[in-house]
């Protein structure tokens, strides 16, 4: 997704519309994490100015990773919305740098490619857990069982009856 300073003037009073599909398997290598990565559908359009060039982006699309309880292999989709600005001149940079989406065109190109794939790789959740996950999740064990959020809250609540007696330990009489 490179385009150069002069192809962009060149669309500059129509602006560009861009419609692709961006091969980013490169990713996997970056992120243990990531086993497939198929082509991203980038669609949007490109504003460009005299300084200056805004990309108005919607990507779309979807990653192998494992499921963090049994590794198996999960298709997680991935959806988000970029809006980059690209200045031309050095000049021109100091009145736009403390917006983080502003980047200085370094030579005579503009790269989109660095920018997708740090969106992307911020895409990548923490832990996902595939549907069959809970089938063969095991519940328990010799002397363990697994306790929902649930069982926790109302094993919290209860009070310990050999303990019930220090719950009055740190109360005053008022008389």
């Amino acid at each position: 997704m490179k385009w150069s300073i002069i192809q962009l003037q060149k669309s500059r009073d129509k602006g560009l519309l861009i419609d692709e599909m961006v091969d980013m398997s490169h990713l996997e290598g970056r992120n243990t994490e990531i086993r497939q990565l198929p082509p991203v559908h980038v669609m949007g359009r490109a504003d460009v100015g005299s300084d200056k060039v805004t990309f108005h982006l919607d990507v779309k699309g979807k990653m192998i990773l494992p499921c963090s309880r049994t590794l198996v292999d999960v298709e997680y989709p991935f959806e988000f919305s970029l809006l980059e600005t690209f200045i031309f001149k050095a000049s021109s940079f100091s009145e736009y740098e403390e917006n983080e989406d502003v980047h200085l065109v370094e030579g005579d190109v503009v790269d989109l490619s660095p920018v997708l794939e740090e969106e992307i790789l911020l895409e990548v959740p923490m832990q996902v857990i595939s549907e069959e996950a809970d089938e063969h999740t095991i519940s328990g064990g010799k002397g363990w069982e697994f306790q929902g959020e649930e069982q926790i809250s109302e094993k919290e609540s209860k009070v310990d009856p050999r303990l019930a007696g220090l719950a009055d330990f740190f109360k005053t009489d008022n008389n």
